[in-house]
Parts: C-alpha cells; sequence; structure tokens
C-alpha cells in the first residue's frame, strides 16, 4: 500500500448473505399472511344454528374424534349402517352439524370428517380412522360439493368396506367411477343451484352404479345442504334452510333403509 492512499476494502461476503436471508424471510412471512387472509375471506363460518347443534343432549351425543367429529344417538341403540360425510369445499365441518344431528336422531352414527385446509382434495383418506374405531360395523360415504368427489373416489378403492355412496350437489368423476360396482349410490340435487356445473354433472352419470336413486329438491339451492349461508355465486332458495335439510334427511333415511 502506497503511503497516504488507503485503499477500499471489499464488503463481507457473510454480511451480504444475512441481507439476502433477511430479504427472503420477510417475503415468505409476507406471503404468509397473504395467504391466511386469503384463507379466512374464503373459508365459510358456521351460522349461529349449526352451532347450536354442535351440543350433545338426551337425543344425540357430540364429541371430537381421530379424524373429525361424531354424531350417535344417545340411547346407545344404533342402526347400521354408519355414515361418512365429507365437506365441500372451503366449508368448516361444523356447517353440517344440523344435518348429522338430524341423522344421527333417526338412529344412525355419522361423522363428519376435518379436511386440511378445509378440501377434501388434502383429506381424502380421512375415513380411514373411523372405519377402524368401528371395524365390524357397516358404513356408507358421501358428501357435499367437492367433498362427494372424494368420498366417491375413497369408496372405489374401498368396496370392501363401503356398502354406499350418496352425493349432495356433487358426482362421481372419473377418478371415482363407481360404475358397475356392486354398491347403492343416492344423488341428491336442487334445482336453484347456480354452483353445480351441470354439464359435468350429466356426464358424470355414466360413472355411476346401476342401483342409483336420484332425489332433486324443488327450490333448494347449493348452500342450503349445509348450514354456512349462502354461498357466493348461488342463486336465492325458494325453501327455507329447514326445509331444505329435511328433505335431505327424509331421502338419506329412506335410502339407509335399502343398505341394512
Amino acid at each position: 500500500m502506497k503511503e497516504g492512499i488507503v485503499e477500499a476494502r471489499p464488503k463481507p461476503k457473510r454480511s451480504r448473505a444475512k441481507k439476502i436471508l433477511l430479504a427472503l424471510v420477510i417475503v415468505l412471512v409476507a406471503v404468509a399472511v397473504g395467504l391466511a387472509i386469503a384463507y379466512q375471506n374464503l373459508t365459510y363460518e358456521p351460522l349461529p344454528e349449526a352451532k347450536a347443534a354442535m351440543q350433545s343432549d338426551n337425543r344425540v351425543t357430540v364429541q371430537s374424534v381421530k379424524g373429525g367429529l361424531l354424531f350417535e344417538p344417545a340411547t346407545g341403540d344404533v342402526l347400521q349402517p354408519n355414515v361418512i360425510f365429507y365437506p365441500g369445499g372451503f366449508v368448516k365441518p361444523e356447517s353440517y352439524a344440523p344435518f348429522a344431528r338430524g341423522i344421527a336422531e333417526t338412529g344412525h352414527r355419522v361423522f363428519i370428517a376435518r379436511m386440511p385446509f378445509e378440501l377434501a382434495f388434502f383429506g381424502q383418506n380421512k375415513a380411514d380412522a373411523f372405519l377402524k374405531q368401528y371395524p365390524e360395523d357397516g358404513f356408507v360415504i358421501g358428501g357435499h360439493s367437492l367433498g362427494g368427489v372424494f368420498a366417491s373416489r375413497y369408496a372405489a378403492k374401498h368396496l370392501d368396506s363401503i356398502s354406499g355412496v350418496y352425493f349432495m350437489a356433487s358426482y362421481a368423476d372419473d377418478g371415482g367411477s363407481l360404475s358397475g360396482m356392486n354398491l347403492s349410490a343416492l344423488q341428491m340435487t336442487a334445482t336453484k343451484d347456480a354452483i353445480l356445473q351441470q354439464d359435468k354433472w350429466e356426464a358424470a352419470k355414466t360413472n355411476l352404479p346401476a342401483d342409483t336413486t336420484y332425489v332433486s329438491i324443488e327450490g333448494g339451492n347449493h348452500g342450503q345442504f349445509g348450514t354456512y349461508g349462502k354461498q357466493k355465486g348461488d342463486n336465492d332458495p325458494s325453501i327455507t334452510a329447514e326445509q331444505q335439510r329435511e328433505e335431505v334427511i327424509q331421502a338419506m333415511t329412506a335410502w339407509l333403509k335399502g343398505i341394512q
């Protein structure tokens, strides 16, 4: 070094790496916060009526179990088969508590699956825990909207354990085809439903077994298959949520009698 001249020293690489790492952390935190906000805005919460249906009484006991929620007759006398339910996309499982309670009051044990991120896409095999809990019992499986699609996929791979599949504003896609299978199916739709894609639903009829019962609820819509309020993009119903749920329970009860 020449006298009187100070040479510039390069900045340490470690300092640069720390700044890059800090920037990445900030970006990841921002993305996580954004996703959390988006998730909250997309998710449908249970209405007060649904929350009230979560309370045990002298008719139905409600409890959390591995994989989800369990509703069963308080008397202990349980009719076969047990019922497994997969919720619609971005809908909290508690939103279907009034439906589950209604079926439990008729004598059947009902499981509602808790899905990761409220999407059945990530929890197709949630039913495994319920089957393991009662290995000697019979089971049917179904669901609402996206939940029905993945319930059908589960059934297609577990024909030795599942005797029936039911659909609420849903269908069996090619991945869950039940065509030619020796089981029963129940297809429930509503005339005011603006969410279910009718062309896909019609085309998917070929994926159903020969023993399929079709029920159309006059004046019902998509969201009233659950109890979480009106779904974005859906039509206004011309019947109450209670009326639609009662028709669903009646159709389910009649169908279940044929499977016992």
